[in-house]
C-alpha cells in the first residue's frame, strides 16, 4: 500500500469526503486513500486549527508544512483572504486533492506545490504544520531546516505533535538548533509548539 509521504501513492484510488467543522467555519473536502488521514479530520491538525494563532491583517505570505489533501491550507486561506497560502507535499495524490478542494471552494490564494516549487526569495510571516512525523527523525530534521528559517524576523511557526510521537524530543531539539520555542497548548497527548527565529 506505501505509506502517505510517498511521492506517487501505490494504493487504489478511493475518494470520499470529510467535514471539518470549526467554530468559524465549516468545510467539505475531498480525500483519498493513500493520503494522510484520509478518513477523518486528524485530531492534531484539529486542534491545531481550533487552538493555534489568530489571524493577522499584515501577514502576506503563510506556509503549511506538509499539506495532504489541504485542511490546514484551505483554513488559513479563509481566515487570512489577504493572504498567499503555500502549501507544500511530496505526495502528488494529495497535492491534486488540495488544489481541487481549493477550488471547489471557491478559494484562490492558495499555492499547493511539491517540494521545490516556492520561490527562494519567499519569507514567510507564519508557518503552520500538522509535520509528518514518520518520515523519520532524520527527514523531518531537514525538512524543519529547510523551512524554518525561511520566517520573517517577526514571523512565528506552529506545529502540532503528539506526545508519544515525540513532541518534547522535537522541542528540544528545535532549541538546540538556535529556535526559540514555547509550549502553547497540551491537550488529548497532543502539544502545539509555537517557534520563533533566534
Amino acid at each position: 500500500m506505501g505509506q502517505y509521504f510517498q511521492s506517487d501513492p501505490t494504493v487504489a484510488s478511493r475518494p470520499q469526503k470529510v467535514a471539518l467543522h470549526l467554530p468559524d467555519l465549516s468545510l467539505e473536502l475531498q480525500t483519498d486513500r493513500g493520503v494522510f488521514s484520509a478518513g477523518q479530520i486528524d485530531t492534531g491538525t484539529k486542534i491545531l486549527l481550533m487552538e493555534g494563532p489568530t489571524p493577522q491583517p499584515a501577514d502576506r505570505n503563510l506556509l503549511d508544512i506538509g499539506t495532504g489533501y489541504g485542511p490546514i491550507t484551505c483554513v488559513l486561506a479563509r481566515r487570512n483572504p489577504q493572504a498567499t497560502v503555500w502549501g507544500i507535499e511530496t505526495n502528488q495524490r494529495a497535492l491534486e486533492l488540495c488544489r481541487s478542494n481549493a477550488r471547489a471552494l471557491g478559494i484562490n490564494n492558495i499555492r499547493a506545490v511539491a517540494d521545490g516549487g516556492i520561490p527562494d526569495d519567499i519569507r514567510f510571516d507564519r508557518i503552520w504544520s500538522n509535520p509528518p512525523i514518520r518520515i523519520g527523525k532524520p527527514a523531518l530534521h531537514t525538512l524543519l531546516l529547510t523551512w524554518l528559517p525561511r520566517l520573517q524576523p517577526e514571523g512565528s511557526a506552529h506545529l502540532v505533535v503528539q506526545k508519544h510521537l515525540g513532541a518534547d524530543s522535537l522541542h528540544r531539539w528545535l532549541e538546540q538548533q538556535g529556535f526559540s520555542v514555547s509550549r502553547r497548548l497540551a491537550r488529548k497527548a497532543f502539544r502545539i509548539l509555537d517557534v520563533t527565529l533566534p
